[in-house]
């Protein structure tokens, strides 16, 4: 499937709503905990068990993006998009029947592996495009579409609750509800596969800079540098400190006012969860789009040093004080989300707009890791902390410190950034045959 180039006259806006409808459907990720408890209650499966599906998604979309990056920039936006259309609905699809035939298996199969490629290969779809179409302001267009990742889950959620409630709890509920997810998107992605249109040369209408100015650094090259390793310590370490706090807010916020005069209540917490989701839609494109203007290594000192800031004042003051534990983890998640959002710009910056969306796949890998090292922080020190007969804020005390020095880490790696070496560029009669002849990107 070749590239659909734009006519004269197409407006580059139009392609962060195609990007948004991508991201948008698969930021149903964030809205998983929603059939925690119906599958747990129809299957009789642990905790552990029904989020088995989310981690193996969350992991599965780090590797795809890793290693369909290449891809992703030889064939196109629009190819990709129809992976991602394909593997994500597909893995509802199989779910659904794993529901309906009470095999769990295939629902961590369907939703798991099958739908983490449409993640992962979605995921990474429109930011070369987008990055290429905004060459004056690259962290405003990848923000725009990656906050639609961290909103889907505000549309998703209620959506899901009300489809199980109209449906029913149990299996056969939980399938047809699967069903109706996995051919609304199908519908949904389908307006982005259509829509997206790369530009007609190196120069997009409307817009600033030649995209392929400065240095340019091929995605083999690009994971020999420092930098690029710079960049995946910092991802991880600011992811791992957002999803600490995410994947456990609710029985966390309850936690530490338990023992308080103002416990609180189901439907608080609840609210606290649908204020995080809000919180990390939104500093996706706040954040982004102000790096656009104070620079990518400014706006990590923010995230990574402001963020290590508000976990200190949530550790030492959290419990004596409702709404500063609410605006300090509301400003952590806004920094989660930020980071997302920024990264690619700052791969833009460094390595240029040559296969920045293969660099871009290669880096999600930190965010894998941070998937699994974040939430296994939090949890299995609250856990050991309970046994030793410990409550409330006590449980959380020593992972949130630990998460502060993961983000001193993060801080110290944005400090060790620096241009790359010209050595890995590549030489520029190599570029101007690229802009020609479209070469073909190097193999994963």
């Amino acid at each position: 499937m070749s590239p659909p180039v734009a006519p004269p006259g197409w407006s580059r806006w139009l392609v962060p709503p195609a990007a948004l409808s991508v991201h948008l459907s698969i930021g149903q990720a964030y809205a998983w905990s929603v059939f925690k408890p119906p599958l747990e209650s129809a299957l009789g499966l642990s905790g552990t068990q029904s989020a088995l599906p989310f981690q193996l998604g969350i992991v599965m979309l780090g590797l795809s993006a890793a290693f369909g990056g290449t891809l992703v920039e030889r064939n196109g936006p629009r190819w990709a998009m129809t992976v991602a259309l394909i593997c994500f609905s597909s893995g509802f699809l199989l779910s659904s029947l794993g529901a309906a035939t009470e095999q769990y298996w295939l629902i961590v199969f369907g939703y798991g592996f099958v739908g983490g490629i449409g993640l992962g290969i979605g995921y990474i779809s429109p930011v070369s495009t987008l990055i290429k179409w905004f060459p004056d302001r690259p962290g405003m267009a990848t923000g725009i579409a990656i906050m639609g990742f961290g909103g889907g889950a505000l549309i998703a959620s209620p959506w899901s609750a009300q489809m199980l409630e109209s449906f029913g709890a149990d299996s056969s509920g939980i399938a047809l509800a699967f069903l109706v997810h996995g051919l609304a998107y199908a519908v949904f992605m389908l307006l982005g596969v259509l829509l997206v249109r790369v530009p007609r040369s190196t120069k997009p209408v409307d817009s600033g800079p030649s995209v392929l100015e400065g240095p340019q650094v091929s995605a083999r090259d690009a994971v020999r540098t420092p930098q690029f390793w710079c960049l995946w310590v910092i991802l991880c370490m600011n992811v791992s400190a957002g999803i600490g706090i995410l994947e456990k807010a609710a029985p966390m916020i309850t936690d530490f006012f338990a023992d308080s005069s103002t416990p609180v209540s189901v439907t608080a917490a609840a609210g606290f969860v649908a204020l995080l989701s809000a919180a990390n839609m939104a500093g996706r494109i706040t954040w982004s789009s102000t790096s656009d203007l104070i620079g990518r290594k400014n706006i990590y000192r923010v995230y990574l040093g402001v963020g290590a800031l508000m976990y200190l004042l949530i550790a030492q003051f959290g419990d004596a004080s409702k709404p500063l534990f609410v605006v300090c983890a509301l400003v952590i998640l806004s920094f989660y989300g930020g980071g997302f959002a920024t990264i690619p710009a700052y791969l833009k910056d460094l390595f240029g707009t040559h296969q920045v969306g293969a660099i871009h796949g290669r880096l999600l890998t930190a965010w894998s890791t941070a998937g699994v090292l974040g939430p296994l922080i939090v949890n299995w020190i609250a856990d050991r902390q309970e046994e030793a007969g410990r409550s409330g804020p006590d449980l959380y005390g020593l992972s949130f410190f630990i998460m502060i020095g993961l983000l001193v880490i993060g801080f110290v790696a944005n400090e060790l950034v620096r241009p790359v070496h010209p050595r890995f560029h590549i030489p520029a009669p190599r570029k101007a045959t690229d802009v020609v002849e479209r070469q073909q990107p190097e193999s994963a």
